[in-house]
């Protein structure tokens, strides 16, 4: 059940968002878009007259520990996302509690009022929600009448605040925001009759990452166009000389079994014709074209060179439904750039000429904001993990906690 399907008037309703944003050393937001996405829901909760228990996970805290053992709560505090959350609901007053669950957390609840806003502490400060404990999450349901889930970026994780928290509300109490609307929406454009051609662009480091995807894409596209490190493991594959460049060698004969599914199926694989290769992983290195499966000792693959990306952008540019997942290169580096952001530049165009385009995945969304064509695709996914999960077939525990029971009610 979507969330303009239940009434919200007088109730504390527990909104579980992704707020994980990346902070600079000072602290400071780089990147707000996950925020940006969940405010459409936010600001429904409080037109309809609810008030909000927001929880979210920034970073891996747990994983992060200090020298001590501790948890750097100055670092992962969910406090850092509340001035810019006031500033883009025009100075709302946003309160902020602390700690997630316990008694200071029960007294600020219930003094909640019609149209205010708590963000409780972040939830991974507590071992019980990657663990889904039931204790855990009964204490979060407590604080409210109604949860929605509208973290899409989490929704594959089978945590207490994303998943178990579901099952303390009846169907008539719980539902999905709009982010995860719109997400299960895209996602059903690309699975469910897709304009052709269809082509999925898929990059990132490695082939096992991202081999359940290129499967099960197999049963659904036209082309796949591969870049990114993974994209020599498949050079290597057709007995290509790849030289220094990232090599999962235990994944020869998997990437041979793939491409010769793919020539089975009738699915074009295009891989890189040419790379931009470097003599050491540096943005200031020396660099030079050459072709990608003639790449000798001593130098690495870290782009797509410029025929590639004229070969890929051709195709690109014919298709009628267009999914990206992972970057062409080493995009952080901006001496190995250039390929993915001519792929941004091509799926911006083709969506012009009237295909249907979803962004998915950390590094493809940066290129196409950097590329400042984020708003010339059709739908930017907020969730890469998430996504990659509902292409490759999978159920996620942060849907079917709330779908399952909507099905059997």
């Amino acid at each position: 059940m979507y969330i303009n399907h239940l009434s919200l008037e007088n109730k504390k309703v527990l909104l579980r968002v992704d707020f994980n944003v990346p902070l600079d050393k000072d602290f400071n937001i780089l990147d707000d878009t996950r925020i940006q996405a969940a405010l459409p829901t936010i600001q429904y909760i409080i037109e309809q007259g609810g008030s909000i228990l927001l929880m979210s996970h920034l970073g891996r805290p747990q994983k992060k520990k200090k020298a001590d053992g501790s948890i750097d709560k100055q670092k992962f505090t969910l406090l850092h996302t509340v001035n810019h959350l006031s500033s883009l609901l025009n100075n709302v007053p946003v309160l902020f509690v602390d700690d997630t669950v316990g008694e200071k957390v029960e007294k600020m609840a219930s003094a909640l009022s019609k149209g205010e806003i708590l963000v409780l502490e972040n939830t991974r400060f507590y071992t019980e929600e990657k663990n889904g404990d039931e204790g855990f999450a009964q204490q979060l349901a407590n604080l409210a009448d109604i949860y929605i889930n509208d973290a899409f970026g989490t929704a594959h994780r089978a945590h207490a605040s994303t998943c178990t928290v579901a099952q303390f509300f009846d169907v008539a109490h719980k539902g999905f925001g709009f982010l995860i609307q719109q997400e299960l929406e895209a996602a059903h454009n690309l699975t469910h009759e897709p304009k052709r051609p269809f082509t999925a662009i898929v990059g990132g480091a490695k082939v096992s990452d991202k081999i359940l995807l290129l499967e099960k894409m197999l049963d659904n596209v036209d082309n796949i166009l591969i870049g990114g490190g993974m994209a020599y493991t498949l050079i290597k594959a057709q007995g290509g000389e790849i030289g220094d460049s990232l090599l999962e060698a235990d994944r020869i004969e998997t990437a041979q079994a793939f491409l010769a599914k793919a020539k089975e199926k009738k699915v074009q694989i295009l891989l890189p014709k040419d790379s931009v290769v470097a003599d050491k992983f540096d943005n200031n290195a020396t660099t030079k074209t050459i072709a990608s499966n003639t790449i000798e000792k001593g130098w690495s693959g870290l782009d797509i060179g410029p025929v590639a990306a004229k070969e890929f952008s051709a195709v690109i540019e014919n298709s009628k439904t267009l999914v990206w997942n992972g970057p062409m290169g080493v995009f952080e580096m901006s001496s190995f750039a250039q390929g993915t952001l001519q792929i941004a530049n091509a799926v911006a165009k083709a969506t012009q000429n009237g295909a249907y385009s979803l962004v998915g995945g950390g590094d493809s969304v940066s290129a196409i904001n950097q590329a400042g064509k984020a708003d010339e695709v059709s739908f930017v996914s907020t969730g890469g993990g998430a996504m990659l999960k509902l292409l490759e077939g999978s159920k996620l525990p942060g849907i079917e906690a709330i779908k399952m029971e909507d099905f059997t009610a």
